[in-house]
């Protein structure tokens, strides 16, 4: 707050209104951010936040209203004059070249050549480049290696180099969309670091987020956005969690997990020393043990890159497991076909919604029998019953509280949060005897997370068992029975949810207690 310069107004949109066709998605919202600030834009997975964003960023252009910068009316018809009036944006899929270094990445489009005399070599000069880089990264204590690949570098990192990317065109005005979307715990801390310590310096910053906790560690204002309309902007420590959910979901909403005590059954679903390769051919599964029980939802957690994705894609078929087997109801289902396995009795919550999840070109009602296409009533000799399945779809649609709805809307023109009830209905109304869930809240506001911890816990109830993969701590101590701690790729411990606290899990997340077999 101290860092604010309330006679300074560097962003003002004013009754700004984004359709498409006849969809409106920005409905006369009205901004002002002043320089120094931090400024949350809060909002359900399909307000409107992003699409306000990339207005101002000049990636859409309004149907109507204006936008001053600094007080001087602007026309931001594309990136390029955005970056030029000093605004850059940081998006949660970050825009970087995985096989080129920091540096190549941070300077892209702005290279700086090598001159001899009057001739001008062609050459880009990289030693120059690295050390304004380098004096960039120490001035807001963005340490980045400036020689080190994209693709071997932490996700953390990766979104320094976009800050940095943005800071090396000038930028003063950052926006950040999604940013601890995929960070774990402890970057999620720098990241907060960072973001004080540029405003210190006079920047400005908009974060994009659905995070209520973030929003009261970091920001001054908070605007609210619900259904393409501003409800209001609140100073954020006059405001509770509570409040800000409330405003944002239009109802209250329920932190704490439901959840009755119930004993766990027989057990579903054996891994037995199973190891499984990466891409680079490596072991990102070593030998991994690990029991789910009927009536159970056992937690996995671990900091990303532990082996959970490798591991969640060789239960499900999609990936080979080298040694090792895993069994379903007593049947051995090692390396069967995905679809076997759905057919054996388990469904899963892909991580990857977009790219594993769905298939974006198709509509809901295709989405929703991707999994049972061939069968009746969905399939006549051969061809497809349309009627059978837009009927299905439609009863899914309203169970699940898909938005719109409209059962031939294309996966792709659905948020995120809805984009991730289409799946959870596919899944669950499949009665798969154990349902893994990889990543299911990933990017979700608090009211679609509700409603996911509400079917996974259902599940449970059903006595079905449910392995729950997921980087929020608090999300797998609230709602596991058991927590089982990966690293390395292997189960470090396994312990009960009710007695487990932060620390111990922190502590064995980071590798502490694992053996060293060196």
């Amino acid at each position: 707050m101290n860092n604010i310069d309330f006679s300074s107004k560097v962003i003002e949109m004013k009754n700004i209104t984004k359709k498409f066709d006849n969809f409106t998605a920005n409905d006369n919202i009205d901004l002002t951010v002043h320089k120094g600030e931090i400024h949350a834009l809060l909002g359900e997975n399909g307000a409107g936040k992003t699409t306000l964003m990339n207005v101002l960023y000049g990636l859409y252009q309004a149907t109507s209203g204006e936008i001053f910068i600094n007080g001087e009316k602007v026309n931001i018809t594309n990136p390029n004059i955005a970056i030029e009036k000093g605004i850059g944006m940081v998006h949660q899929h970050f825009m970087l070249i995985e096989t080129f270094s920091v540096v190549e990445n941070i300077i892209l489009g702005m290279e700086t050549t090598i001159q001899r005399g009057k001739w001008d070599t062609g050459y880009i000069d990289i030693k120059r480049a690295k050390k304004e880089v380098e004096e960039l990264s120490h001035k807001y204590g963005l340490y980045v290696d400036p020689d080190a690949k994209i693709h071997d570098v932490t996700v953390g990192m990766q979104q320094r180099v976009e800050i940095l990317k943005a800071l090396y065109r000038g930028a003063d005005i950052l926006i950040l969309d999604e940013p601890t979307a995929v960070l774990t715990p402890q970057e999620i801390e720098e990241l907060i670091q960072i973001m004080k310590s540029l405003t210190s310096q006079g920047k400005t910053i908009i974060i994009i987020t659905h995070k209520l906790r973030e929003i009261k560690q970091v920001a001054d204002y908070c605007t609210i956005i619900r259904r393409g309309k501003k409800v209001d902007t609140v100073k954020v420590s006059d405001v509770t969690e509570e409040d800000l959910a409330e405003m944002m979901v239009g109802r209250e909403v329920s932190f704490a997990v439901d959840k009755k005590e119930k004993e766990a059954g027989d057990s579903v679903l054996t891994i037995d020393n199973i190891t499984v390769k990466d891409n680079r051919k490596l072991n990102a599964v070593n030998g991994l043990s690990l029991e789910v029980h009927k009536g159970e939802i056992l937690g996995i957690a671990g900091v990303d890159g532990n082996g959970q994705s490798e591991l969640i894609e060789g239960i499900t078929g999609l990936r080979r497991i080298e040694s090792g087997k895993v069994l379903l109801s007593g049947e051995d289902i090692t390396n069967a076909t995905p679809n076997k396995i759905i057919e054996n009795g388990m469904c899963s919550i892909p991580e990857d919604r977009q790219k594993k999840g769905l298939v974006m070109d198709f509509n809901v009602a295709e989405n929703m029998i991707l999994e049972n296409y061939y069968k009746e009533p969905f399939s006549l000799k051969g061809r497809l019953n349309h009627g059978e399945i837009s009927k299905y779809a439609k009863e899914l649609i309203d169970k699940f509280d898909v938005r719109p709805k409209d059962e031939s809307a294309k996966a792709k023109s659905l948020s995120g949060g809805n984009q991730q009830k289409v799946i959870i209905a596919r899944e669950v109304s499949n009665d798969p005897d154990v349902l893994i869930a990889a990543q299911p809240t990933r990017g979700l506001d608090v009211g679609a997370v509700e409603f996911v911890h509400k079917y996974l816990v259902e599940q449970r109830d059903r006595d079905k068992a449910v392995l729950l993969v997921s980087f929020e701590l608090d999300e797998i101590m609230n709602l596991s029975d058991r927590i089982a701690v990966i690293f390395d790729g292997k189960i470090v411990g396994v312990l009960d949810a009710k007695t487990a606290d932060e620390k111990t899990l922190g502590y064995l997340m980071a590798g502490g207690g694992a053996k060293d077999e060196g």
